[in-house]
């Protein structure tokens, strides 16, 4: 029994250590060490192991539970950027925001169509939203920006736009809008994607063709880590040079605590962690669920509510739908 509490132990430990080094996500680039974000990937299944192993050592009385409480209490943050439950705000909401990458339109156009003109909301964003040439029709947005696989709805002039990364396969768009006298940036992002399926991440009963999976995972995964750092760069310059208030929204392609929302969050606040209610995770056409939409707002902007709509299933990705109250 001492041989299998003193193996716990050591596995217990490589899983704290493991979970704290994704905070080096927010210093160390891809460039540098592209395999640190492969830890946000598994944060939630070694978060969930740690909890096990704690209520396991609580069980057995042991002290070293006390030990493991405390290091995991440096987890609650990044923990709340999956799984939160904040309470109701007080404040009344003045805007409302809907990001969805909406696959093409491929599970049917109407039917975001109509979940758009039921929602209702001031500021529609829209990644991998189809063809240029052929707009959703949304009856109250009547301006829009359409660019690439990037659309932008508003019920609010649109004063300017600009394409921070002209790329086709990744997008970083701003567009300054006029609210009731007073100008805001909109940024619209999609990171590039890493073109998985799920029969390259299915495992077989081979365990050769297994292996062959896993390393060809790793290669197409860090070029993408790699490629999302210059991406980055520019959302950063859209976000840095605004004389505007700023709410950014999309598709990351990049899980919490990875390199990629711990730099985009650095000037900006999750709506999610200040408003959201239950899970965040957005992408469900894997069996394990993962967050890579988010909405995030400078610090004068008040979240007021924050919601993964899993209503209906408009694409492979659930609607994000946020309240805020501006001035």
């Amino acid at each position: 029994m001492k041989i299998l509490r003193f193996g716990l132990l050591l596995i217990h430990l490589a899983i704290i250590v493991l979970l704290l080094c994704n905070f080096l996500n927010a210093i160390i680039t891809p460039k540098a060490f592209p395999y640190l974000n492969f830890l946000s990937l598994a944060f939630p299944v070694l978060m969930i192991l740690n909890l096990i192993l704690i209520l396991i050592w609580l069980l057995l009385w042991k002290k070293r539970a006390i030990f493991f409480i405390l290091l995991s209490l440096f987890l609650i943050r990044p923990s709340s950027t999956i799984l939160n439950y904040n309470q109701p705000k007080k404040e009344t909401a003045n805007l409302k925001i809907i990001t969805l990458n909406a696959h093409a339109g491929t599970f049917g156009r109407k039917n975001i169509e109509d979940f758009i003109n039921k929602e209702d909301p001031d500021i529609l964003f829209l990644q991998e939203a189809g063809a240029a040439l052929n707009p959703y029709v949304l009856k109250k947005l009547k301006y829009k920006e359409i660019s690439g696989i990037v659309f932008f709805y508003s019920k609010y002039p649109i004063l300017e736009s600009k394409e921070w990364l002209p790329k086709d396969n990744a997008h970083v768009k701003s567009y300054d809008t006029n609210i009731n006298g007073k100008t805001y940036r909109f940024i619209n992002i999609y990171l590039e994607p890493f073109y998985l399926n799920k029969s390259m991440v299915k495992p077989t009963e081979d365990q050769a063709v297994n292996e062959h999976k896993f390393k060809d995972l790793i290669k197409r995964m860090v070029p993408t880590f790699k490629a999302h750092q210059a991406q980055i760069s520019a959302a950063l310059k859209a976000i840095e040079t605004s004389p505007y208030p700023i709410i950014m929204a999309g598709d990351f392609n990049s899980v919490p605590n990875s390199y990629e929302y711990y730099h985009l969050e650095k000037n900006l606040k999750d709506a999610f962690e200040i408003a959201g209610r239950g899970s965040a995770t957005s992408f469900h056409d894997w069996k394990f669920p993962i967050r890579i939409d988010y909405i995030f707002a400078s610090k004068e902007i008040l979240p007021i509510s924050y919601k993964v709509d899993r209503s209906s299933r408009l694409s492979d990705h659930f609607p994000v739908v946020a309240t805020f109250k501006i001035k």
